[in-house]
């Protein structure tokens, strides 16, 4: 990636020392831009609005207003913005959270420098990189039965494959030239079969069941 364009990160953690070791591995990433750090979800509000971040890392349990109430607020004021939930717990009611708010990513602490990197260079191109252990919290209480994944149709499959790569439903239909109602319907067959809350959920769903190879 050309430093001419880096990609513009915050950093929301409510810890000064994962703050301080996080903004010191970022400044070294060619192609990475270290704008802001904020210690808590309210802070990280209102930093994104005055500095618009490519992506921002976000912690989710934090004193004050949640990472996940943050990541929403984030998400409606600054829609361009891609949010990674970066935190050490892996509770499918937080994995959850942070999804359905709008994170497009989900890691634990212990990933490293190099997944990160690449993690924050795939949000910014609108693609999910969610950790395994994540993966496992959101679809082991509601696996869906093999029957169900193969009854997914060959379009249905190759709509899931343009999911898994960040496109929209408009530019999906574009590249399968049908229409964006038919989409919509296709993912939402997707979702259901899947037995997947939401777009990301069934992306982990498909990449657990080897579905996207």
């Amino acid at each position: 990636m050309s430093t001419a364009n880096p990609i513009r990160v915050v950093i929301v953690d409510d810890h000064g020392m994962v703050r301080r070791g996080l903004a010191a591995y970022l400044k070294n990433v060619s192609g990475l831009e270290l704008i802001g750090e904020a210690q808590d979800g309210q802070e990280a509000v209102d930093m994104c609005a005055r500095l618009h971040p490519d992506v921002i890392l976000m912690d989710l349990v934090m004193p004050g207003l949640s990472g996940a109430d943050a990541i929403h607020l984030i998400r409606k004021q600054c829609p361009q913005a891609q949010i990674i939930a970066l935190t050490s717990f892996q509770e499918k009611d937080l994995v959850q959270a942070a999804l359905r708010a709008g994170a497009i990513s989900y890691l634990l602490k212990n990933v490293s420098g190099d997944e990160l990197a690449k993690a924050i260079q795939a949000a910014h191109a609108g693609r999910p990189t969610l950790a395994p252990e994540a993966v496992q919290a959101l679809v082991q209480p509601a696996r869906p039965s093999s029957g169900a994944i193969q009854d997914l149709s060959e379009r249905e499959r190759q709509v899931l494959l343009l999911m898994s790569k960040g496109l929209s439903n408009p530019e999906i239909a574009e590249q399968l030239g049908i229409s964006r109602s038919t989409i919509k319907v296709y993912v939402s067959n997707i979702l259901s079969k899947l037995r997947a809350s939401n777009r990301a959920e069934a992306v982990a769903i498909a990449t657990l069941h080897g579905l996207l190879t």
